[in-house]
C-alpha cells in the first residue's frame, strides 16, 4: 500500500476547491433561482444628471433606438437590461415676486447639461433585504453606470418596482 504524501493532499484540496467553485458559481445559483421561480421581472428607474453632449436630442434618439443598456454596478458588469424609455428633464427657472407669487418656466439656455431618467426592465431576485440584480443588491440611491454603443454615463437608482 502506498503512503499519502503532501502532494496528494494538495491535489485533493485543489479538486475540492474546483468542485466548490462549480457548485457555488453565480450561473448555477441563477439557474436554480430561475427554476424555483425566485427570479421576477423588475422595473428600475435611473436618474442621470449633468449629462453633457454636443447633440442631446441625437443622443436621446440613439439611446432609444438601441433598446438595451449594459449595467455596471460597483465596477462589476451586471448584464444587459431592456430599455423601456428615456425621459429628458428640462431645467426650470423659478422666480419669486415681491408680492409672494412664484413663477416657473423652462430654461431656454441649450448649453446647460441634460438631466434624464432611464426606465429599465430587468430580471432579479426579490429578497428580504432588497432586490438582487446581477448578483448585487439594487436599492434607491445605489450609484450605477449605464453603457451603450455611444455613451457611458453615471446615474443613481431612483426607483425599484417588482412587476
Amino acid at each position: 500500500m502506498r503512503q499519502l504524501t503532501p502532494l496528494d493532499g494538495l491535489a485533493a484540496l485543489i479538486a475540492l476547491s474546483a468542485l466548490a467553485g462549480a457548485v457555488w458559481s453565480p450561473k448555477l445559483t441563477n439557474a436554480l433561482a430561475q427554476a424555483t421561480g425566485a427570479i421576477q421581472p423588475i422595473r428600475v428607474s435611473v436618474d442621470v444628471r449633468h449629462l453633457v453632449a454636443a447633440d442631446p436630442e441625437g443622443l436621446m434618439n440613439a439611446i432609444r433606438e438601441e433598446g438595451e443598456v449594459s449595467l455596471v454596478i460597483r465596477n462589476q458588469p451586471a448584464g444587459r437590461l431592456k430599455l423601456i424609455g428615456v425621459e429628458q428633464f428640462k431645467n426650470r427657472l423659478i422666480s419669486v415676486f415681491p408680492d409672494g407669487d412664484v413663477v416657473q418656466a423652462d430654461n431656454p439656455n441649450p448649453a446647460l447639461p441634460v438631466h434624464a431618467r432611464f426606465l429599465l426592465e430587468a430580471r432579479g431576485e426579490a429578497k428580504s433585504s432588497g432586490v438582487v440584480v446581477g448578483g448585487t443588491k439594487l436599492k434607491i440611491g445605489t450609484p450605477i453606470e449605464l453603457e451603450g454603443r455611444l455613451y457611458r454615463v453615471n446615474g443613481t437608482v431612483s426607483g425599484v418596482q417588482l412587476l
